[in-house]
């Protein structure tokens, strides 16, 4: 198994991963600044709750903080959503070429259900004039069983 092993990256789709702080950068992204107890204010939860949230998105790069005498308020950051966008995208291209490669070798031949294949040399036989008939399943005896 290969493992990606940018741990920023990782942090980030980490706090990515949980809908309520989705619901929390969804907000943020909305204003410029907004207090904490004002991003807390829909949820149904604690604001220890959501605290813990918000450290955990700021341990990703997601969120800064920044108090102002008993007030705490909270901004959007996008340095680490953009290197996920950009490790994002690099797949999607991955992703796009091929199935554009397979939608333009499916166009290019369409094979319909009632077409006849094109006959083959006597003496050889082609898998894809083969009759395939389902195969059977060994049946064996069961094995001695333990009763408790």
């Amino acid at each position: 198994m290969v493992k990606y092993s940018d741990e920023a990256l990782d942090r980030t789709f980490a706090a990515l991963a949980d809908p309520t702080r989705r619901a929390l950068l969804a907000r943020l992204g909305k204003r410029d600044s907004i207090s904490v107890s004002e991003l807390a204010q829909p949820f149904a939860m604690s604001l220890p709750a959501i605290m813990k949230h918000l450290d955990v998105l700021s341990d990703a790069g997601l969120v800064a903080r920044a108090k102002t005498g008993r007030i705490v308020a909270c901004r959007l950051t996008t340095a680490p959503m953009e290197q996920a966008m950009d490790w994002l995208n690099r797949y999607q291209r991955f992703w796009s070429e091929g199935l554009d490669r397979l939608a333009a070798f499916v166009e290019e031949e369409e094979w319909q259900p009632n077409q006849t294949l094109p006959p083959t040399s006597p003496g050889r036989a082609s898998a894809s004039n083969a009759v395939s008939t389902p195969r059977r399943r060994k049946s064996s005896r069961r094995g001695p069983t333990r009763k408790k």
